[in-house]
């Protein structure tokens, strides 16, 4: 996919040619593009000897060289590097050169760039000169690709952050950023005692308003996790608390006002707690990993959460530390990795890292050994997301000891494996360790970042290359909570009595608040695409990601500067969002304004209004005036209410489903949507024009 985006590594299109030998037969390449240069042959090619610069250790000359050309277009800081992942740390040297053949004039020079045997050279051009560009085979003869792109942004200048104490912010506890009085705006919850806990309100103007709650001796607090969701549908996000003795479940009332505490019987020693609808039935169900056994479930009946050991993480010994839900084979079904604690490193007795694939029956079988999944590093937690922007959720082990090697960054090949692309990542010299792994896009570049070891941020920039600053942040080791704090589109980072909000940049942004209907309220285990000219970047909505922390449920993306204009403040397109809801909704929103929150309710945006949820149902006449005829397509229980929202999720109207009608007379002209809910407490939606 092709992408103009000033200031990213941005790689979109392959060039395959055979490379000409000599300098005055040099074949031409295109910024943005990628080459791919065949293996050194035994005819005799011109070597570059004019090597600009190189120390010496590096400056003995070649037998052979492959020779290219570039031309500026306009004046710009340039990048050429093989530091690329199917190179596989091939041993290449660059040179480049302006001028002619007859007069080469040194631009610089590149071998064994930051540690690896690849070669990147960032330089400057001016518009309309011709650089030349030579490899030679001093160290290796094999064949290997290149990629000549515009260069990102120093990292000094990536990212700053300002710390600053905020009022609220309460115990000593892990904390929990996400939305509790249902305006879409992230709060804090910080948990201060076994029976008190404080919200801190996000306010319009960027404060904070706490609220401290007295709650019925809960027995445990959050101080191995924390995660949250609305388990009951009703508009306010409840809570779980994971501890050495178990977990409590904390749920909102009607308003939002108090909390009732579910403290459940088992006792145990919890890591990562999630809300995750397991079984697909629009109900959030509560998942924690079991430290010394395997895995328990709280299954959601629409009434109580029933306790389940075993059926996804069955390991006698336990070992299990971060569960992360999210859908690996892009069936629909949310599927789980699991990060395993691996009895210090060591993996002995097959306690390693677990994939489980979703079945699409209420049960997962853990096929990790076949994806080339099962990792024995010590993880705590790893970081999900699409790195590469190609569609496919990727996994960024994690390591909180080095026993079993550093950080492995794992790339979804489409096809149910996965490949390490941890050489010349940036994590593959990285010593550092930790127990939190977190995606998100911090920069707004439109490239996934990484909250990780070592208290920094690893900057990604969409070729599984990894920058981090070069002074870390003022941070926690564990309790560092992601979202966006102050609501201006850049996501910031709680951390103990403090937030460091991010300074921004000119980046563009949206994020999407969901709001379920059939599907669980908070539309966890969606799936929302982003296309814009640059190409296409998923989220999966995700309830307790990392090890500990809970961060925000709304799905953010940033965008990058104009991807027409490259050097222009103007902004980016986004030519439609796709949000694939657990139900099998679809709504698709076609050219939104980007630097913007948009709520989408589950159903609003359907693209035409005849398309009915799973085909259930249809309804005529549609637009109607008086009445709508409903007929099921397949024999339904008894409906036992019928509602009408708006398009923003409110609730207009409840009137009575009688002989397979309802009564709109009271509409005003719009458009609207119908929900129905039978006796089993399946719901139904569909989209319906008032005349």
């Amino acid at each position: 996919m092709k992408k103009t985006l000033p200031l990213f590594i941005a790689i979109f299109s392959f060039t395959f040619t055979m490379a000409q030998e000599h300098c005055d037969t040099a074949v031409a390449v295109a910024l943005g593009s990628t080459t791919t240069a065949p293996p050194f042959t035994n005819e005799a090619g011109e070597a570059p000897t004019l090597l600009c610069g190189l120390n010496n250790m590096n400056n003995i000359p070649a037998s052979k060289g492959k020779w290219y050309t570039f031309t500026a277009t306009e004046n710009n800081t340039i990048t050429i590097t093989t530091l690329l992942p199917q190179n596989q740390n091939v041993d290449t040297r660059v040179i480049v050169y302006s001028g002619s053949c007859a007069n080469l004039t040194c631009v610089g020079s590149n071998d064994d760039y930051n540690g690896t045997n690849s070669s990147q050279l960032t330089f400057q051009v001016t518009t309309g000169t011709v650089y030349i560009i030579a490899f030679d085979n001093r160290y290796s003869s094999a064949g290997f690709d290149f990629s000549l792109i515009v260069a990102p942004p120093p990292a000094e200048d990536r990212l700053s952050f300002t710390s600053t104490p905020v009022n609220g912010i309460a115990g000593t506890y892990n904390n929990c950023i996400v939305d509790m009085n249902g305006d879409y705006k992230d709060d804090i919850v910080s948990a201060v005692s076994t029976t008190q806990m404080v919200i801190a309100y996000q306010q319009p103007d960027g404060t904070f308003t706490p609220t401290t709650f007295s709650l019925t001796n809960t027995v445990v607090s959050p101080s191995w996790s924390i995660a949250a969701g609305d388990y009951d549908n009703n508009g306010f996000n409840d809570l779980v608390f994971g501890s050495g003795s178990g977990v409590t479940f904390l749920k909102a009332n009607a308003d939002g006002t108090a909390y009732t505490t579910d403290r459940k019987a088992q006792s145990y020693l919890v890591q990562r707690t999630n809300f995750v609808d397991i079984d697909n039935d629009g109900r959030l169900d509560g998942f924690a990993c079991d430290d010394n056994a395997p895995n328990r479930r709280y299954m959601n009946d629409g009434t109580n959460l029933n306790h389940i050991q075993g059926g996804i993480g069955d390991f006698a010994s336990g070992g299990n530390y971060a569960s992360l839900w999210s859908d690996f084979n892009n069936d629909g079904k949310i599927d789980m990795h699991l990060s395993k604690c691996g009895q210090g490193g060591s993996g002995v007795g097959g306690n390693i890292n677990q994939l489980f694939q979703n079945n699409g029956d209420g049960t997962y079988t853990n096929i990790a050994a076949n994806a080339n999944m099962a990792d024995p590093e010590q993880t705590w937690s790893s970081a999900i997301g699409d790195f590469n922007n190609d569609g496919w959720m990727d996994v960024i082990v994690g390591v909180n000891s080095l026993s079993n090697g550093n950080t492995n960054v794992k790339r979804n090949n489409g096809d149910g494996t996965f490949t390490s692309v941890t050489a010349g990542s940036g994590f593959d010299t990285t010593t550092a360790t930790g127990r939190e792994y977190v995606a998100h896009d911090f920069d707004n570049d439109g490239f996934l970042d990484v909250l990780s070891s070592g208290n920094q941020i690893m900057f990604g920039d969409g070729n599984f290359h990894f920058t981090p600053n070069p002074n870390t942040y003022p941070l926690s080791a564990v309790d560092r909570p992601v979202g966006d704090l102050n609501d201006d589109g850049f996501l910031d980072i709680q951390n103990g009595n403090n937030i460091l909000f991010n300074n921004g940049n000119a980046n563009h942004w949206i994020t999407l608040n969901l709001q379920g209907l059939q599907s669980n309220r908070n539309g966890i285990g969606s799936r929302v695409e982003v296309y814009t000219a640059a190409g296409k970047q998923i989220r999966d909505v995700q309830s307790g990601t990392g090890f500990q922390n809970m961060s925000t449920i709304n799905a953010h993306f940033g965008l990058g500067p104009d991807t027409v204009n490259r050097g222009t403040a103007a902004a980016p397109t986004i030519e439609k969002i796709i949000i694939k809801w657990p139900s099998g909704v679809v709504d698709t929103i076609l050219n939104p304004s980007v630097d913007q929150d948009l709520l989408v309710v589950e159903g609003s945006s359907l693209l035409a209004v005849n398309q009915t949820q799973n085909n259930a149902f249809s309804v005529y006449p549609n637009p109607a005036s008086d009445i709508i005829n409903v007929k099921f397509n397949n024999p339904a229980s008894a409906i036992i209410q019928a509602n009408i929202y708006d398009l923003n999720g409110k609730l207009i109207l409840s009137p009575n489903f009688t002989n397979q009608t309802v009564d709109v007379k009271s509409l005003a002209t719009g458009s609207y949507l119908l929900i129905l809910k039978d006796a089993q407490g399946n719901t139904y939606s569909q989209k319906i024009l008032k005349k």
